[in-house]
């Protein structure tokens, strides 16, 4: 199961159209991302912007082709194709030392897109699940992984007699998640 937000699909639409109007937005919301990107990797805002502006320039002539479907957020798509690019030119210049092409880390666009689809549904499902856990389980993992509280912290919020009760009782409210991700998880696989 794919989620496309409604934004995405318009900014499609409309893109397909041909609407310089789109196609401006398009680039103004995802660009200070790439900025972050780039300049967080031994980079300028400058390369930063040249880097986008091919990734815009690709996701506009995908866009255009026949049949094209989006099957991952634009802002997915764009951070895979600027990451790919920037690790390309830092190769170039000799700032990474590491052979793109043989190296697992950096799979291909479509690979690489594949994974982050698939990482994303995986990140719905979990929402799902743990919306879906009620309480007190989701406030005891909330408060234990999220919130980083100690056992005893959470042993008295919740009013447990002592740090292994509440330890005991966080297990099984994992073990119920668990149950309830998997069972999405696999439901959503099947469709």
């Amino acid at each position: 199961m794919n989620v496309v937000y409604y934004f995405d699909e318009l900014i499609v639409s409309e893109i397909k159209k041909k609407n310089e109007v789109a196609l401006r937005e398009l680039y103004k919301t995802h660009y200070p991302m790439i900025v972050n990107l780039v300049r967080s990797n031994n980079g300028t805002e400058e390369e930063a912007k040249d880097v986008y502006q091919e990734a815009v320039i690709a996701f506009y002539e995908k866009v255009q082709q026949q049949g094209f479907v989006l099957t991952c957020k634009i802002k997915t798509y764009l951070y895979a194709v600027c990451r790919r690019l920037w690790l390309k030119r830092l190769a170039e210049k000799k700032r990474y030392h590491g052979n793109i092409e043989e190296t697992e880390t950096f799979l291909g666009i479509e690979e690489e897109m594949s994974t982050i689809a698939e990482n994303e549904n995986k990140f719905a499902s979990m929402r799902e699940s743990m919306s879906g856990l009620g309480e007190p389980c989701r406030g005891i993992i909330e408060d234990f992984y999220i919130h980083d509280l100690s056992m005893e912290a959470i042993s008295e919020k919740f009013g447990y007699t002592n740090a292994d009760n509440a330890k005991n009782q966080k297990y099984k409210c994992l073990q119920r998640l668990k149950k309830l991700f998997f069972a999405k998880y696999k439901n959503e696989d099947l469709s």
